[in-house]
């Protein structure tokens, strides 16, 4: 009899793996990027139909209705992150220049830095108050720039290593993953300061961070391979599902009520249904490429976008080798292909 149970579970195991690749999301085209070295944040400025694409060096800009590279932002050292706000600017975090380029959107020009603390590393618009955060990594602090002047409003203190921020505008507040205190840190968007700080166990050291602002759930993706839903009200984990190893950037699709986490281990997305807001459900384990371990999300397509890219052969046997210079690309996926 245990042998015969044993043999029902294995087959029940085997046959969860197979639906989950089975999934909604399908390959539809690679973007070739090329160029040396690696990468870290994608964004979407879905009404500009752009994807900006962290690059070493530069910010690589996509056309996303012909998935073609259309120009670059250059002269953004360790840049991790560029954004697309009103009025037809772009701003960018580079991490090595300890500061924030603002960008014309239109020539993907310069037009001027901002100073923020140490390595400025996710980066991310509120609109309420028409500010761009800069999460700064060794400053263990937030930048606040002004969209409308380009001058630093405030720098927060968060206690900890930052990472991925989202803004609720009608509740007034910016979320922040806090890696290294396994914690979110909430911010009042009109005094700039932190007024709570919301443990996330049991997940640790969070990177990814996205939001449903209708239902008011956070989806946090942590390193021990959980993606955790929080109510953003209270702070109380309602809800967790499996997730790859390696995962760096977590997404929200508020059209289909699926969120996403990839993960740079095992080269996979994980995609979610919140089938209410106090549950969640895997329904696809999307197969990528090994190291992509970041994303993007088009909410008006549903389509999402993961860096990748060819590696040799690893040092000593063991891991990933470097990066192929030329190889990397990005690979889009869509709902049935579209």
């Amino acid at each position: 009899m245990r042998l015969k149970s044993t043999a029902a579970a294995l087959m029940v195991l085997a046959t969860l793996a197979v639906h989950a690749q089975d999934g909604p999301y399908k390959f539809i085209t690679e973007i070739k990027i090329g160029g040396e070295g690696g990468w870290d944040y994608l964004n979407i400025d879905s009404a500009a139909h752009r994807l900006y694409v962290s690059h070493t060096t530069r910010a690589v800009v996509i056309d996303t209705e012909k998935n073609t590279v259309v120009g670059e932002i250059a002269d953004t050292p360790g840049i991790h992150g560029a954004i697309g706000v009103a009025p037809g600017r772009v701003f960018t975090s580079n991490g090595r220049g300890n500061n924030a380029s603002i960008v014309d959107a239109r020539t993907l020009q310069t037009l001027s830095k901002v100073e923020t603390e140490g390595n400025p590393d996710y980066i991310m618009f509120e609109p309420k108050r028409n500010e761009v955060y800069t999460m700064n990594g060794r400053g263990a602090s937030a930048t606040v720039i002004d969209v409308a002047t380009g001058k630093v409003t405030a720098t927060i203190p968060l206690g900890g290593k930052p990472e991925a921020g989202q803004a609720d505008a009608a509740a007034g507040r910016v979320y922040v993953n806090v890696e290294d205190k396994n914690a979110v840190a909430v911010i009042d968007v009109a005094t700039h300061k932190v007024v709570a700080n919301w443990p996330i166990a049991p997940g640790e050291e969070a990177t990814g961070l996205a939001i449903d602002v209708k239902n008011h759930r956070l989806f946090i993706g942590a390193s021990n391979k959980l993606m955790l839903m929080m109510d953003s009200t209270t702070g109380k984990i309602v809800a967790q599902v499996p997730v790859g190893a390696g995962v760096d950037s977590t997404w929200f699709d508020p059209g289909t009520g699926n969120a996403f986490s990839s993960a740079g281990g095992d080269g996979t997305v994980t995609v979610a249904h919140e089938d209410s807001p106090t549950k969640l459900t895997v329904i696809q384990t999307l197969k990528t490429a090994p190291g992509a371990r970041t994303m993007a999300l088009d909410p008006a397509t549903h389509r999402i976008y993961v860096a990748a890219a060819k590696y040799g052969p690893p040092a000593g046997g063991r891991g990933r080798g470097a990066i192929i210079p030329g190889s990397m690309t990005v690979l889009v996926y869509g709902v049935n292909g579209k």
